[in-house]
């Protein structure tokens, strides 16, 4: 037992370099640098090089615990030479990912770092396939008459980064993702989007801009490109300084998406004025999140062309503000011919004004979820909502007139209820949806809190189901 105890093996020295590799390669790289005090192998020297071993490198400035604001400035500038002092004990010919992310600070005027960073991408015999870089302070300039590499699949670039390229060439990579690119002007962009030929996700986003000194979006705002088949963005700008004389409404004059092979958009943006949604005839699912701009009045922007560019879709994601956006902003709905699979959400901020002409406009709807079904009551919901306030003027006008529900002639097969909460408003919807939807054949229900089941479900149940096709509720 004594002779067990006394005697030590250094295990971790016996394994194979591949799978130390791959171990370190999953923990950050101070953490595996660090490391080296395990073994004597494992130490950093000319003929033993622990970063050989890896595949990956990770940089994360937010991981280090500062005392106080005062103290991030220099200590910043420790975190970028132990990164500098690591890179040049790292090949660039062995890693496959890389990602930094740091506040910035004087490194940032030295191109020791990012010199390396840019060797690993122009490398020739490089396996460098993704690379993620965000700074979230001082400006890092990355200027280039040539911006390559042959080997990337996936680019990042976040927050405070100043691009100026005279050309660019990324035949392989296949998603990028510029993220509120401060320093990324509009003819740098451009260059940088026509150098992927074989693009096919692109992640953009324009968000929290200087309110003393607004821009309009740059990104975000204009999309060109004949790869593309995923496209997410996010443009959240909405108010200029108060003492700007121009807001930020003011300069989202025009959207603009060309992109025919283009499958699925993710669109979240107050509203432009102008929208061109050209080529999309490739395009099947949108989710959109359109904003008013509920400073100003009377209501600015415009959605018409925007829903006429994807007016062939098959699925269709609408948030709470969108509801109100195609109903205040789009002058002439277009038919949805496509449409199978129509998801809602509801907010009871938000009405549902827009719901009986979206439901007309859908001839071949399979599908319909509500996401909640609360929603701001008022009298212009339209005969899609059972909400309708009983006043005066209203029970006048029924006496005169039998009126038609869209629902009556809506061809909805399947309609599914997520976060259902059993409050009086939606029981009565759900009687309403129940009892005038004729085609009908499935309902699903899912949410329900777990002490109001028995309850909840037996209402439910007990609701009459107008379609002969649909026998019962399913809970999910």
């Amino acid at each position: 037992m004594s002779s067990c105890c006394c005697s030590s093996r250094d295990r971790i020295s016996d394994l194979p370099d591949e799978i130390l590799g791959k171990i370190l390669s999953l923990v950050p790289t101070k953490v595996a640098v660090s490391t080296s005090v395990l073994s004597k192998r494992w130490r950093m020297n000319n003929n033993n090089n622990l970063l050989a071993l890896v595949d990956t490198l990770s940089f994360d400035e937010s991981m280090v615990v500062y005392p106080n604001e005062e103290a991030v400035s220099g200590s910043s500038d420790r975190f970028l030479d132990f990164l500098d002092k690591t890179l040049r004990n790292c090949p660039t010919k062995t890693i496959k990912k890389f990602s930094l992310s740091h506040r910035g600070g004087r490194f940032t005027k030295s191109p020791a770092v990012y010199g390396w960073i840019l060797s690993a991408m122009e490398e020739e015999e490089s396996l460098l396939e993704e690379v993620h870089l965000e700074c979230t302070r001082v400006e890092v300039s990355l200027e280039r008459k040539l911006l390559r590499s042959n080997t990337l699949v996936k680019l990042t670039l976040s927050r405070e980064y100043c691009l100026e390229v005279d050309r660019v060439y990324f035949p392989a990579l296949k998603s990028l993702s510029l993220l509120t690119v401060g320093g990324l002007d509009y003819n740098n962009y451009r260059r940088l989007i026509k150098g992927c030929p074989l693009l096919e996700e692109l992640f953009i986003t324009d968000i929290g801009a200087d309110a003393v000194d607004p821009y309009p979006p740059c990104c975000t705002a204009s999309v060109k490109s004949a790869s593309i088949k995923r496209l997410v963005v996010s443009v959240d700008m909405p108010y200029g300084g108060p003492r700007n004389e121009h807001s930020f409404r003011d300069l989202h004059y025009q959207s603009y998406v060309k992109a025919p092979s283009l499958v699925y958009l993710d669109y979240s943006s107050h509203v432009f004025m102008n929208y061109r949604f050209l080529d999309l005839d490739s395009l099947a699912e949108v989710r959109l999140n359109l904003k008013l701009w509920d400073r100003h009045k009377p209501i600015y922007g415009d959605v018409t062309n925007l829903a006429a560019g994807i007016r062939n879709i098959t699925t269709l994601h609408l948030s709470p503000d969108s509801l109100e956006a195609f109903h205040f902003c789009c002058k002439s709905m277009p038919v949805f011919k496509n449409l199978l699979d129509l998801s809602i959400q509801s907010n009871k901020k938000k009405c549902w004004q827009v719901m009986p002409l979206l439901l007309n406009s859908c001839p071949n709807l399979h599908t319909l979820v509500f996401k909640g079904l609360v929603h701001r009551v008022t009298d212009k919901c339209g005969d899609a909502c059972a909400c309708t306030p009983n006043n005066k003027h209203n029970k006048k006008m029924k006496k005169k007139s039998k009126v038609i529900s869209c629902l009556w002639t809506c061809p909805v097969k399947v309609l599914e209820i997520v976060e259902y909460g059993g409050s009086f408003q939606e029981l009565k919807q759900m009687r309403h949806f129940l009892g005038k939807l004729e085609c009908l054949e499935t309902v699903r229900v899912g949410g329900i809190h777990a002490d109001n089941t028995i309850f909840l479900r037996a209402n439910l149940l007990s609701l009459p189901i107008v379609s002969s096709n649909c026998n019962n509720i399913h809970f999910i």
